[in-house]
Parts: C-alpha cells; sequence; structure tokens
C-alpha cells in the first residue's frame, strides 16, 4: 500500500487543489517564476495537503477553505525544505539540484520567504484567523526543534526525552497543524480541532521515528538516501539511543564521542548499526512508533464511519508499515 490508495477517496478534490496551487504560484517576478517552476516540477508525495484534506472529509467534509489550509502547508513544507537546504549545505532534493545548489544561498532564502509569506497572505485574504495561528505554531515550534537539535549536536549526552522533544517540534508539529487546519475548514468544533491536532501530532512523531528506524534497517535505494546516514551527521536516534543506555557507560560516552567528532567510516558506521541492533534498539524502536500509532487510531476510531476515516486508519498502519 502506497499514498496513493490513501488518497483515493480525495482524488478528485487533490486535482482541484493542484490547479488553485499552480494559480497561486504566479508572479510578476520572472526569476521568481523560473524557481518556482522548477520547484514544483517534481512533485513530492503531497503528504501535507492528503492530511488536511482527509481531516476535512473527516470532521464535516472538504471545501474551498480546505484548499486555502492545504495550500498554506504546502507552502510552508516547501518553504522549509528550500530553508533546510541552505542550512545544511545539501546539493540536491529529490533528485534534483537544490535551489542553493542551482543558484546560490540568498536567491534560495529569499524564495523560502516568498513562499511562507504566500501562505500568510492566502489566510489573510480568506480572513482565517485560526489558520493562522495554527500555522504560527508549528512555524515556532519546527524553529525551536531545529535551533534544539543543533544545540545538542555539540553535547556529547542525548537522552530519550531530548530526542522526543526534537523530533516532535521539528517533524510532528507540521503534521498537527495539517490535520488540525483541516478539522478547522469543516467544523466550528473547537474540541475536534484539538482531537485532529493530537492525532497529527501522534502520527508524525511516529514517522518520524521510522525514518529513523529504516535508517538502520532498510536498503539505500530504497529510502533515497544511504543506510547510516544520520550517523554520518553526526545525528544520534532512538536505536541508537536505546543500544547506549544498555552497555557498559565509558563505552557509550566513547561511542557518542566518536560519533560527534565525525568523520566516521564505513566499518565504524556497519559497527554502530549493529550495536543497535544486537542491544535491543531496533526493536524499541518500533515499539515506540506503535505506541504513538494506536493513540493515533484511538482518537480516529471516535468518529463516523467514512471513507475519510479509513483512511486515516490505513495511513496510520503504513507509517509503521513503510518502507521508504
Amino acid at each position: 500500500m502506497n499514498l496513493k490508495d490513501f488518497s483515493k477517496p480525495i482524488k478528485q478534490d487533490l486535482e482541484q487543489f493542484n490547479d488553485y496551487f499552480k494559480k497561486l504560484l504566479d508572479t510578476k517576478v520572472s526569476l521568481l517564476n523560473l524557481i518556482l517552476k522548477f520547484i514544483t516540477q517534481k512533485k513530492g508525495k503531497q503528504l501535507r495537503p492528503m492530511l488536511v484534506m482527509l481531516s476535512a472529509g473527516l470532521c464535516g467534509g472538504i471545501n474551498q477553505r480546505s484548499y486555502v489550509g492545504a495550500a498554506m502547508m504546502e507552502l510552508l513544507h516547501t518553504a522549509t525544505l528550500v530553508h533546510d537546504d541552505v542550512v545544511d549545505e545539501a546539493s540536491e532534493r529529490r533528485g534534483l539540484a537544490s535551489i542553493n545548489a542551482k543558484w546560490n544561498n540568498k536567491i534560495a532564502v529569499l524564495a523560502g520567504d516568498f513562499l511562507l509569506s504566500k501562505g500568510l497572505i492566502i489566510s489573510v485574504e480568506a480572513n482565517e484567523t485560526l489558520f493562522l495561528g495554527a500555522t504560527s505554531k508549528a512555524v515556532r515550534r519546527m524553529s525551536e526543534g531545529e535551533l534544539l537539535a543543533i544545540d545538542k549536536s555539540r553535547d556529547f549526552i542525548i537522552d530519550e526525552e531530548i530526542y522526543f522533544r526534537i523530533i516532535s517540534d521539528k517533524t510532528a508539529s507540521l503534521m498537527a497543524a495539517c490535520c488540525k487546519i483541516g478539522a478547522i475548514s469543516a467544523s466550528d468544533n473547537a474540541e475536534i480541532h484539538d482531537k485532529l491536532e493530537l492525532f497529527g501530532e501522534y502520527v508524525g512523531t511516529a514517522f518520524q521515528i521510522k525514518d529513523d528506524i529504516l535508517d538502520y534497517t532498510s536498503n539505500s535505494f530504497l529510502i533515497g538516501k544511504p543506510v547510516g546516514n544520520d550517523l554520518k551527521e553526526k545525528k544520534i536516534t532512538l536505536p541508537l539511543i536505546y543500544a547506549l543506555s544498555k552497555i557498559d557507560q565509558k563505552e557509550s560516552e566513547k561511542i557518542t564521542k566518536r560519533i560527534k567528532k565525525g568523520k566516521l567510516s564505513k566499518q565504524d558506521i556497519e559497527q554502530y548499526i549493529q550495536l543497535a541492533k544486537d542491544n535491543g534498539g531496533i526493536d524499541y524502536a518500533v515499539s515506540k512508533a506503535t505506541e504513538y500509532i494506536n493513540l493515533a487510531k484511538e482518537i480516529i476510531m471516535e468518529f463516523p464511519d467514512s471513507e475519510s476515516k479509513d483512511s486515516l486508519l490505513a495511513f496510520s498502519d503504513f507509517v509503521l508499515q513503510r518502507t521508504n
């Protein structure tokens, strides 16, 4: 099963959304139009618009407000990717040159700023104050999570509490905003808004844990990046955090310092991946992701039966089962 399967109930709505989204990206600046065309020529998974639409479908029905909310989330997500590539000095994104690599950092930052401001503008024009609140909260949390990750990258100690704070803010916050905005577009019930926000938080947390598991277990061809890439980038994630807590403290500190120092050899990476596997790190991470998915599904089960409900439940299972 893949994301296209989950989007079947909203296929027509997504097509209409795509037409609406393209019109939003038409400007009077030729360079900006060229950059925006380049950014959108290779579509991503459209996970964020899909979550907005399915959440709206669950809570009353998809409408024009849902399209505005989905566009806001897609613009915000794209802006963060462009800015992240600048911060990470990345040369590629989805198999294409990154904006900073094809043009330069200044142009990339300005293009990201445009995307972010465009999302704010369409919400103001539509008088969607609640959308602005949810989006602003997500931007704040994403920024805090990124800065916390940078701050902790200098430390030789990282524990589960810090790990979950980082992934909750960096990843789960945007999925939480998508689901809440979808609910807002279809319902005036604040309690329902909060429930969908919490669903997005839970499923987003599980999504990132699964990403971190795949970095230890998957085929590099399937996930589109080398296995052990997080270790190369000095990132210690849940599988290894747990494994390091199960070995001698001095040895754990030695390994942590070695990773934080950087420039790991292929043998080092293979050794630490095996360490995570041998000391229960993978199994533990799977169990934590499963806990979050079960919490997410409990929320969705409270709603009346519908195609959107079935899709959100199936998506929850997919988060655990996916291979890329």
